[in-house]
């Protein structure tokens, strides 16, 4: 621990004891292992100063934060200055003046009587750490703004050991800020001491040995409360189950069959016909399907889990998902919860990222520093059954070709973002199956302005440039050619870049705003934070405006994909589940009829993972099924409206899945 220097006696607010040591505390910010940032909070008295920043991948935050605590542990004052992870502008303010308590940032402003705890949008770790010392002074639970309310359970203490020092160091789950509760460890001063992880974590300086220990404990509560949600919300049939009379979407042939019925007996699908000439089991549990349409399960094919995003997608009616970079052990490990029904979970398909070792590199994966390496972690991934592989942004050029060629050997695809220093056109000439996200498509057009795809650039270019390209032009026409030759698909991912290039501060951001009202409080403030900040230059003077045209243009683009036959994949690369809801929708804006857009997320997708027995609804096939409210192929929205989800034998309803992790059910 860094060396403290005494002063005077903290305020009770501070460390809830009459007096203690005035502290200097130091932590470090990892991903995958690696420093990659820093916090440093000072505690003077009734005050506490916090510097906090990281890097990745050229984003991240960099804030300055300034507390001024009363004596029964609430903020009266909060300033926080700096830049938020894309890099736009914070300003946040926070006063308690004659009762009243009000607010002001970049995002949102209001005012209320004094006597909650402000939660800010873009405070350090230090400020979960003082909720908890307010809620625990304040009998367990503790009104928030502009919102909700925290309440706190003590999990799990344990002394550690490290650097020849002993600490005892307690967990705590924080419930009102999220969809579920918030872990964090605190020392015996309830100072900040750990937020332990795989891909991230932020531990005291000199501390960082625990990490796995500590998150191996938090992992114990965590897999119980998912546990016992599964326990509680999955059924298991006892007979067959017939959904009777209901509007049935042929995937195969994109079109919807009216008055079907469909039996179902255990996970697989006995019986599929007019609902006038089935013949339905006699001990059948009956499903009245009229209004309804029976769909199979969606796919998801770009995601990265975690333990949440199990109830977010099956609660969505997302059955599959495609896994396009993770740690290896905590995707075996939430994989197997998902398919043993220990927890809720989607079935995972997983694409092994592999990156260059370089300043630049992913958060997660296998990273290369030669061509024996990178083809060395195909050949890891290969052995745990990974269906593909997915390079990264720093990967070396000239060790291309030969991944590919190892990967296909081991009969994987290969995708990813486009190397930097390649073009996508280079990419899928050396053998590239698949491109990922819409911006390396444009970035193929703008190689001689862009001068590193690793870092942000590779989407403020697109911002600046993307309206301005003819998506009419030769060069485009001949690339588009090139993909079909190929037979390439692309994982457009429109939903990551709706709000990245058309969210404004203070603006309900267009990828949330129709499922808003659904969110959790605290959740609800993080739609109005905005996207990209706006780089303007002097060739766009309207620089707002040409981002706008930009995205539309990128709908522009997909279309064009669509028209000219390149497979169009149904991917998020953002919030689980719901945000797939989204990406259909932002298809059939781009102009891809609504049955077209539903085959892309279910046949289309299983047949890309060669899954020849899912995404349709026939006899014989997996019965991973989905049943909306409405009819999708008429307006794509309805696909928001989940009634009933099957999954390996089991049912699941959605009404109940969604308030189990405080989001409420569509309409």
């Amino acid at each position: 621990m860094p060396p403290m220097r005494i002063c005077y006696a903290l305020a009770a607010a501070i460390a809830l004891s009459a007096s203690a040591e005035c502290q200097t505390l130091r932590y470090t910010i990892l991903f995958s292992g690696h420093k990659q940032g820093t916090e440093v909070d000072t505690y003077k008295a009734s005050e506490i100063d916090s510097a906090y920043e990281f890097n990745d991948r050229g984003r991240g935050p960099k804030i300055t934060s300034h507390y001024v605590l009363s004596p029964d542990t609430l903020p009266i004052k909060v300033e926080i200055t700096g830049n938020d992870y894309l890099k736009a502008p914070v300003e946040e303010r926070f006063a308690t003046a004659n009762g009243t308590a009000t607010w002001k940032s970049t995002s949102e402003h209001g005012s209320a009587p004094a006597g909650a705890f402000y939660v800010s949008n873009s405070g350090p770790y230090a400020e979960n750490a003082l909720l908890v010392q307010a809620v625990l002074k304040h009998g367990g639970s503790m009104k928030l703004y502009p919102a909700g309310e925290a309440r706190v359970e003590k999990l799990a203490d344990i002394t550690v050991q490290d650097h020849g020092e002993s600490r005892h160091v307690t967990e705590y789950a924080i419930t009102g800020l999220g969809f579920t509760p918030s872990a964090i460890w605190l020392d015996d001063d309830l100072h900040f001491f750990a937020n332990p992880g795989t891909w991230g974590a932020a531990l005291r300086e000199g501390w960082e040995g625990v990490n796995d220990q500590l998150y191996k404990l938090q992992l114990q509560a965590d897999d119980e409360r998912f546990r016992s949600i599964a326990k509680q919300m999955t059924k298991h049939p006892e007979h067959a189950v017939a959904i009777e009379h209901v509007r049935l979407f042929d995937s195969e042939k994109a079109r919807m069959i009216e008055d079907q019925t469909v039996v179902v007996s255990a996970d697989r699908i006995t019986a599929v016909g007019p609902a006038a000439s089935i013949k339905v089991p006699a001990d059948a549990d009956r499903v009245d399907g009229r209004g309804k349409t029976l769909l199979p399960g969606l796919f998801d094919m770009h995601v990265h889990v975690g333990a949440l995003d199990g109830i977010l997608n099956i609660a969505s009616g997302v059955t599959t998902v495609r896994d396009m970079g993770n740690n290896i052990d905590e995707l075996a490990r939430l994989d197997k919860q998902w398919q043993s029904g220990d927890a809720i979970g989607p079935r995972v398909f997983k694409a092994g990222l592999i990156d260059g070792k370089d300043p630049m590199q992913s958060p997660t994966g296998l990273f290369a520093s030669t061509q024996e390496e990178a083809n060395a972690a195909v050949d890891r991934y290969a052995d745990l059954g990974y269906v593909q592989t997915k390079l990264y942004s720093s990967i070396k050029p000239e060790w291309v070709p030969g991944i590919i060629a190892e990967s296909h050997k081991r009969g994987m695809r290969v995708s990813g973002h486009v190397p930097n220093g390649l073009t996508a056109e280079k990419f899928v000439r050396m053998g590239a199956d698949e491109l990922q996200h819409i911006n390396f498509i444009f970035l193929n057009f703008f190689a001689d302005r862009v001068k590193d795809t690793r870092t942000p650039e590779r989407f403020t270019a697109v911002g600046q440039y993307a309206a301005t390209l003819d998506l009419n032009s030769q060069p485009v026409d001949d690339f588009i050619a090139l993909l079909k030759q190929h037979h390439t698909t692309v994982d457009v991912t429109l939903a990551t870049f709706e709000s990245m290039f058309t969210g404004r501060p203070g603006e309900a951001s267009p990828d949330f705003a129709p499922v808003l009202a659904r969110m959790p409080a605290q959740v609800q403030r993080g739609a109005y934070g905005g996207g990209l900040p706006v780089i303007s230059d002097a060739n766009a003077p309207n620089s707002d405006q040409r981002y706008r045209d930009s995205y539309a243009n990128m709908l522009k683009m997909t279309k064009r994909l669509f028209d000219a036959g390149v497979p169009v994949l149904a991917g998020t690369d953002a919030l689980a589940g719901i945000m797939l809801h989204r990406e259909l929708e932002l298809e059939v804006k781009a102009g891809i009829p609504p049955v077209r857009a539903l085959q892309n997320a279910t046949y289309l997708a299983a047949q890309t993972l060669k899954q020849q027995d899912s995404g349709v609804v026939r006899t014989g096939a997996r019965a991973d099924l989905l049943m909306i409210e409405g009819d999708p192929s008429q307006q794509i929205s309805d696909i928001r409206r989940t009634r009933l989800v099957f999954k390996n034998g089991a049912i699941f309803d959605p009404n109940k899945l969604y308030p189990a992790i405080s989001i409420q059910p569509a309409p």
